[in-house]
């Protein structure tokens, strides 16, 4: 089992990262609310890891903190949860918005996330309740620094954005017309698709 890996990283193609270890590349995949706390490429990055093995191929995925990928593996153990889906939920919302989401029981929510149907969103708030009791909430986030991009780099940015918003499962109008509805302040691509998740999850 590979339970964590550090080194340079390389590439970033949200959701698929590549890190540099000791000259050998990984292939990562990461959700995008890990992504979102990615330094610089050429930079040093840490990733908690968990090791997944099928018949047809062997994946890692990479978290930012232990808590989301003790999440991610909590989610893998619901029934019709599979790691692609689990992927797809910490990519759609925030680790603390989705325990507060089954605290109160709010499955209308979830069901906003592209692969999760009404009887999903509603297991998932049952099968998660008595896993997450432990779970401090802190929906906050942290206040994004004012940027003034220039239309090369935000042209470069919604492209990025809209193919990782398309990648998790979106259609691409819905990834065009969320992006384009976003009025904040951003300093690059994930930032994009942070507010865009955010409103997709609002509608």
């Amino acid at each position: 089992m590979i339970g964590r890996i550090t080194g340079t990283l390389l590439e970033k193609q949200s959701p698929e990262l590549l890190i540099d270890v000791n000259g050998i590349g990984y292939e990562v995949l990461a959700p995008m609310t890990s992504i979102y706390t990615l330094p610089a490429l050429g930079q040093e990055v840490t990733l908690h890891t968990h090791f997944v093995v099928r018949e047809d191929a062997q994946v890692l995925f990479g978290f930012s903190d232990k808590q989301q990928r003790k999440l991610f593996r909590a989610l893998i153990k619901v029934s019709g949860v599979d790691p692609k889906l689990a992927l797809s939920i910490l990519s759609g919302i925030e680790a603390d918005n989705f325990v507060k989401c089954v605290h109160d029981g709010d499955s209308a929510a979830l069901v906003r996330i592209p692969g999760i149907g009404k009887k999903t969103a509603e297991r998932l708030v049952v099968e998660m309740k008595d896993r997450l009791k432990e779970w401090h909430v802190d929906v906050e986030l942290p206040m994004m620094a004012t940027a003034n991009p220039g239309p090369a780099s935000l042209d470069q940015w919604i492209m990025e954005a809209e193919g990782a918003l398309i990648a998790l499962g979106y259609k691409p109008t819905e990834a065009a017309k969320s992006i384009a509805a976003i009025k904040e302040p951003v300093k690059g691509a994930e930032d994009l698709i942070r507010y865009a998740l955010k409103g997709m999850l609002k509608q």
